[in-house]
Order: C-alpha cells, then structure tokens, then sequence
C-alpha cells in the first residue's frame, strides 16, 4: 500500500470571501426540464440554506408544460425533498418560486412575463435585476433571445441602470464555428456582451477554480510551473456510463463537442494560462484567450501521425455489468459515425510552455469515471542514489481531482524506514470532504451566485467561444469524409491502441483510471 500523508487545516486558517446574491428576479426556461429540476433548482435551494441567497430573491419558471404555480412548487418540492431537511425551510424556499406557461415564439407570452416581473419585482421588492436562464434546446436560443429583445425585457426600464438584464446560456454554444457566428449573431443584436454568462458547469467545481488559488497564492509552485520543470500535463475526463437519456442530443454532437470544445479546453486554459493582471473577470478571461490563441494547430493524418484519434465503444463490461454498444443503445443510428471517446496531444507555442505536450483524453463507458489535471514533472536530472540501485525514479506528480472525489494529489520520493536504503513514493493527499467535513457544492451553486452578483469570471467570452471552434473546426471537416478511421473500444477499457501510440510514441503513458 502506498503511504499516504494527510493534511489537516484549523478554522483560523480558513480565508472566506463569500457574498450573498444581489436581490433579482430568475425567469428559467424550460423551467419543467430536466437541468432545471436536477441542477438549477437543487443549486438555489442549498444557496438558500447557506443564506447566499438574498431574502429579496424570486423564481418565475417559464415553459410549455401546464402547471398551476401550486402545482409547479409541489414539482419542486419533489426533486428537492430528500434527506433530513426541514420541511419549513421548504416551504419559505418555495414562497417565493410562481410559473407561467406559453409558446416560446409567441410575443404575448413575454408580454405575460412583463407583467408579472412588474408585480413579483413590487412584492419581493426588487429593482428591475432580471436573470433569463435558457435552460432550453440550443435551436430555441434564437427565438427566445429575439422575444425577449423585441418585449424590451432585454433592457431596464429607466434611464439609470446599475443591473442590466442578464441572459445565461447554456453549451453547446453553436454546432460548429459557422453556426456558433449566427448564434452569437442572434444573442448580441439583444445583449450587450457584458450581459451574457455563457456557462460551463466544470469550471464551477472547486478544484478548478482552485487551480488558480494554487498557482498564484502559493510561491512555492508558480516559479516551476513553466517548461524548464514540467515534462508534460494529462487532462483527463473519463465516464464509465453511456449515452443514457441524452442519445437524441449525443448522436448529433459527439464527444468532440459535448467534452473538448469547452469543458477540457476551459480547464486547459486555466491551468496554462500566464498569471493575470488582477483576480478582475477580464483579466482572468484575457490570459485565457491568449493561451487558447497560442494553441498550435492539430496535425490530422494517418492514423499513426496523427495528433487527434477518435473511436467509440462496443459492448464489453464495466464493473462487471455487461453492456451494449454505442451503435446498440436506443435512439442511436445504426450507421452513426458520432464519436464517443478522443485522444489529442497540444502544443502551446509561448514561451512559459514552448514543447511541452498536453495529452487530453475523454470518453464514455470507460472502465472508471475520473476527471483530473495531472502535472507531471521532470524527472532529477542526475541520481545520486545510482551506487545502490536507484538510478530512475519516479517524477513528481501534482494531480487535481475534479471528478469523483474532488481533492489535490502531490506525488515525492522518500526515504523508508529501516537500515537499508529503500525510496518509497509518497503521496500528499487531500479530499475536500475529508478536509472540510462535507462534500464540495455542486458546481451549479457557484455559478449562479455569481451570475446574481455580475461576476462573469467563470463564464466563457465570445472570443473564447470562437478561438475554441476555429482550432476544432478543420478536424470536424476531417472527420466528415467516410474514410477518416473511427476506431472501436471495449466498454469498460480504459484505451484503444491508437490513443495509447499518441502518447506512447512520445515514451510516456496514460495514467491508470484506477490511480489513487
């Protein structure tokens, strides 16, 4: 077993900065849909019970489905209900959440809106701060952007305006870059730039906004966080589940879209990105575009000189649960060509990271379910240790845990007890839920709260956006002609031989899914 040392922390250590939200209204469409019910609603009411949320605070629920407000509250109260919570918490939470039903496409139902915004801004007693969350198919973003622009709710109803209306728009943000252009289009002849939190929930996970704390709060990292010291970087976001209810959505995006476009992309620049100028949003979303922009284009050849590979999974056995294929699974086309797993290795061409290769991988029905930033350092440059034996040893490893348990791992060598000279690997370990006594808020919670106060630090920028899909977009073209390989994978494996020659070819390897 591989010792482990375990940090400890005392409350008078702990530096917090936590806001509650501004006082605002929150109309969410598709308010009856499954994000809403699962993520946005769960989020609100654990930012009520931590008193984040301001006590001028409302929810109007805005969809197709017919609800009377009562019963829309009881469908709250269901997807919230579990556990020990107290049920008069419950019902003060759902005091202020009300519903209105319409068309999406039809100018009286924002009219309807209008309206009730005015009563419930009087009731709750707040100031024109309106948030519009499209919790809806990205093909409905158009209509309800052009709808609210043209029902004057993208604007305040007064000359001065310290609270802009706020539009959060969910990924994908468009299909390629063509499409994510007219989107963009669509959403800006509305909203100011300033107005729109494009939202990526990995980036509201503690581990990945701790990944700026670590660097820049801490002088003993920034100063080899840089070429001279690191000998390569592995991102990794791996599922050991399928498609499940989302194959409709799936089948037409893949997993270069669904995963790399933004979630590994988003934590790649954070992690890469150089030290900004201030903790300001701007200057955070700055240094991100710089590095999305020092990116060096993507070799697509054969399949053994390639720097991106695809495949998708066959049946096999995750956990010891046989399952089908990707081509197998319902609603899936039988002559699908969709992607469920991608390899790639970048460069980053600046001077803080010139030839160091980042590997990134993600795929479904994998044989464990791990989302982590590994930085791996270079190995001692001479062996003192040669003359008993020890010639190579193993490099310092700093790993960020997203995903299942989420924590940082920092990996040295050390002498073992005893007479003889034995070097052991020790790993400096912590879980947030270990550390703080609790499980790491759900990511949702952090955004939304930050959407509340006008932060827009963890929401992807339009540059950004695009920058993303203009290194994707040849790869896309690629991969549409019918002789580009789609290779296959076991489900429940944790590679294919095509991913494993990316990085193998470069004498490293992937890090085991099973790794501590």
């Amino acid at each position: 077993m591989i010792p482990e040392i375990q940090p400890s922390i005392s409350r008078e250590e702990i530096l917090c900065a936590e806001t509650q939200g501004r006082p605002c209204g929150l109309v969410v469409f598709g308010a009856s849909g499954d994000l809403a019910r699962r993520k946005i609603v769960g989020s609100l009411f654990d930012l009520f019970r931590r008193d984040l949320l301001s006590p001028h605070f409302y929810f109007l629920g805005s969809g197709r489905s017919e609800f009377s407000e009562q019963q829309y509250r009881q469908t709250v109260r269901e997807s919230i209900e579990t556990g020990d919570i107290d049920p008069d918490a419950i019902d003060r939470f759902l005091s202020s959440f009300y519903y209105l039903a319409g068309d999406y496409t039809d100018a009286a139902f924002y009219a309807s809106i209008r309206k009730r915004l005015g009563e419930l801004d009087q009731t709750h007693n707040v100031s024109e701060c309106h948030i519009f969350y499209l919790s809806v198919p990205p093909m409905i973003y158009g209509s309800i952007t052009e709808q609210l622009g043209a029902s004057g709710l993208n604007q305040c109803g007064k000359d001065v305006c310290e609270y802009p209306p706020r539009l959060v728009v969910e990924k994908p943000f468009g299909h390629n870059l063509v499409s994510a252009r007219e989107l963009d289009g669509k959403i800006r002849r509305h909203f100011d730039e300033s107005q729109i939190y494009r939202i990526d929930h990995y980036l509201g996970k503690e581990t990945v906004q701790n990944i700026l704390m670590l660097r820049f709060a801490n002088a003993i990292f920034e100063p080899i966080w840089n070429r001279n010291y690191v000998d390569h970087i592995q991102i990794t976001i791996a599922e050991s589940v399928g498609v499940e209810h989302r194959a409709g959505y799936y089948d037409k995006s893949g997993a270069l879209r669904d995963m790399f476009q933004n979630h590994m992309l988003q934590m790649m620049s954070l992690a890469m990105m150089e030290p900004p100028s201030s903790f300001d949003a701007e200057a955070i979303r700055d240094e991100k575009v710089k590095l999305l922009r020092s990116i060096r284009p993507l070799q697509i050849a054969g399949p053994w000189n390639s720097d991106i590979v695809r495949a998708r999974y066959a049946p096999g056995s995750v956990n010891g649960v046989k399952v089908q294929g990707y081509t197998q699974e319902k609603d899936v086309s039988k002559n699908s060509k969709t992607e469920t797993f991608v390899a790639a290795k970048i460069f980053v061409d600046n001077w803080r990271w010139k030839d160091v290769p980042v590997y990134l991988r993600t795929g479904k029905r994998l044989a464990a379910k791990r989302t982590e930033i590994a930085i791996q350092f270079k190995q001692v440059p001479h062996s003192l240790f040669a003359s008993v034996g020890l010639e190579e040893m193993p490099p310092n490893v700093l790993v960020l845990k997203i995903q299942p348990d989420e924590g940082i791992n920092l990996s040295f060598q050390a002498k073992r007890p005893g007479a003889k000279t034995c070097m052991s690997t020790l790993h400096m370990n912590f879980n947030y839920s270990d550390l703080f006594g609790s499980e790491a808020p759900e990511s949702y919670q952090r955004l939304l709260l930050d959407c509340m106060l006008g932060d827009q630090t963890l929401f992807a920028r339009q540059d950004d956006v695009m920058i993303a899909w203009q290194l994707l977009d040849p790869i896309l073209e690629v991969w549409s002609h019918e002789d580009f390989p789609l290779y296959a994978y076991s489900a429940g494996s944790e590679s294919f031989p095509e991913a494993d020659h990316l990085i193998e070819s470069d004498g490293r390897q992937w890090r085991s899914l099973h790794h501590s």
